[in-house]
Order: structure tokens, then sequence, then C-alpha cells
């Protein structure tokens, strides 16, 4: 059952679901995905990837206006929650088709590099508290088409000054689960 107001439109997220998990990333079964970021949140699975090119610049995409959770954000380079039946790799795939328009003959080394648990609230519109995979993957062709629902803006920074020095982009206001990453990323 949805904490929605009955009064209020269902936010499409109602529609949907995320794995529950536990701290090691078991599944404990399906919650509504709106219930999971409200309150004090379901701890669910979700993924965030890591795109590159080949000269060490990472794709950091602006997350869009319209997004309930850390909108117009800047995310290193797209995040979602796999589905039921999904692994991460595939769900990774799916979500750089849909928001980048990028394909997997774009890239072959796709892999998962790293793995965290984070709870962090935004504002007072809601919360996350996953379990995080972190996915990388570098592009042989970098062609583009992203979709304006989704991405804002998109922008190629070179990833070792970033990792040395988020506070030069603080600027851009990046969102919880990218920091982590790339703090915990070693290179």
């Amino acid at each position: 059952m949805s904490t929605q107001n009955a009064d209020e439109p269902a936010h499409e997220n109602a529609e949907q679901d995320v794995i529950a998990v536990d701290a090691d990333d078991n599944p404990e079964g399906l919650v509504n995905r709106l219930d999971a970021h409200t309150g004090d949140g379901i701890r669910h699975r979700a993924f965030t990837s890591l795109v590159f090119d080949g000269e060490g610049n990472i794709l950091l995409a602006q997350r869009a206006p319209n997004k309930r959770l850390w909108d117009t954000h800047w995310d290193g380079t797209v995040a979602s929650h796999p589905v039921e039946g999904q692994t991460q790799k595939e769900a990774t795939r799916q979500r750089l088709d849909e928001e980048l328009g990028i394909s997997p003959d774009q890239y072959d080394d796709l892999r998962v590099t790293d793995r965290f648990e984070y709870k962090r609230y935004y504002e007072n519109a809601g919360i996350e508290h996953e379990v995080c995979a972190v996915l990388q993957l570098t592009l042989d062709d970098t062609t583009l088409d992203p979709d304006e629902e989704e991405v804002a803006g998109l922008m190629w920074v070179p990833y070792e000054r970033l990792h040395e020095h988020p506070e030069w982009y603080r600027q851009l206001r990046l969102c919880p689960w990218f920091e982590i990453a790339m703090r915990r990323d070693v290179r």
C-alpha cells in the first residue's frame, strides 16, 4: 500500500516496484518504489554507472528537473534500480540506452567494480536507502542521443581531477551516490 495522499495525483513511481534487500544485497521481496523512497525509506537494490571515454574523462549527466529526488543534480552517468529478474548489467544497458541512446556496441567492458550501502534524505521530498552497485565502462564511440525527460545536461569531465579535487566541482551539486562511489574508487 502506497503512502500517497488520496487527494494527490499518483506519482509514476507509485506504479513500479523495486527489490528490497538486506545489508548483503540478498533479495527480501518487492516493495513499492514510492514507498521505498518516502518516510524512513526501505533498503533496496540500486546501481550507478560511470561512463568514461578513452581519454580519462567521465560523462556527468544532469538529472532532469522533473525527477522527484535530486532533480537537476549531476550524476556520474546513470543510476536506477534493476527490476525483478534483471541483473545490474542488464539494468545498466537498458538505462544507458533509454537515457542516453548508448547501445552495447559502443562498449565492451561493462563491469561491476564496487557495492556499498548508503542512506540520504533529500530536502522534504524523500530518501534513498540503497545497496548500490557501481558499474564502469569505456565508450569506444561517444555518440549520444539523450532523452530530455531524463537528462537536462551532459558534461565530460577529467575524472582524475574530479576524483582528486571534488570540491572544485561543488557548484555542480553532485548526487550523493555518485560522490560515495567516486570517493571509494581506487585508481
